[in-house]
């Protein structure tokens, strides 16, 4: 007799290592980058344009909201760019064992995080 198996998957009770997390958040992060893709060409086009083009680009820039989306914007692109280099070095084998997917994991997050904040305090 084969054990019960459930029926449906419950994703709230699912314990995820940390490098699966750092998968799901490069994941999100790339398609984010891609939707996003519009809003930020828009905003480049605005500024090289006319000195009133420009004017009005510092004046959508200087909204709270079009802030923290450029915040948004820039730690989806640090972190997925910083994953990204540790997913190269796993496909050449570097940094594969449990423990160092681990630490390159927290590494990811923590860069990734605290040039944002550097952002951040640039940005304001």
């Amino acid at each position: 007799m084969q054990p019960s198996r459930p029926k449906y998957l419950n994703l709230a009770k699912i314990k995820l290592p940390l490098p699966g997390f750092v998968s799901i958040l490069h994941r999100i992060s790339g398609a984010f980058l891609f939707l996003i893709l519009p809003f930020l060409l828009y905003l480049f086009q605005a500024s090289l344009g006319t000195p009133a083009s420009f004017l009005e680009f510092k004046n959508v820039v200087d909204h709270i909201f079009v802030k923290i989306v450029l915040l948004v914007i820039a730690w989806a692109f640090l972190h997925h760019f910083c994953a990204g280099i540790r997913y190269l070095a796993l496909d050449m084998h570097v940094g594969t064992e449990l423990s160092q997917a681990r630490a390159s994991s927290w590494v990811v997050l923590a860069i990734s995080l605290a040039i944002t904040i550097v952002i951040a305090i640039a940005l304001w």
